[in-house]
């Protein structure tokens, strides 16, 4: 959470103002939710199937991560089944699935074309 009267949150506002991809590349630098995006983009539906496959994410920051990615409409939230204990899947949205292809052609991209210094 950002303190709203700082340096940093003007800052941060200013970019986004000025491009809504500054805004985008700072939802996609919080930790973990390329990869939870990825994860349910190979299957992986539910929220006990999407800790597993991201054995070190916690409780709490996969909830948090899903809430986002359901807020800027990338997930879709299924909880319409009748069951007990009640059951929950996600599922890319189309707009979710563009912007899965981007960030994979990007993952190529840094693997094969960029130098990171160690």
């Amino acid at each position: 959470m950002r303190k709203l009267s700082s340096t940093n949150y003007f800052n941060q506002t200013f970019l986004e103002e000025k491009c809504a991809l500054n805004e985008l590349i700072h939802l996609l630098s919080k930790r973990w939710l390329t990869e939870v995006l990825f994860s349910i983009e190979e299957g992986n539906n539910r929220f006990s199937s999407i800790k597993e496959d991201l054995k070190l994410i916690s409780d709490n920051v996969l909830a948090d991560r899903l809430k986002l990615l359901e807020q800027y409409k990338l997930i879709n939230r299924n909880d319409n089944f009748r069951e007990v204990p009640a059951r929950v899947e996600y599922s890319l949205t189309s707009i979710g699935e563009k912007l899965s292809e981007i960030l994979d052609v990007l993952c190529k991209f840094s693997e094969n074309e960029m130098e990171f210094p160690s």
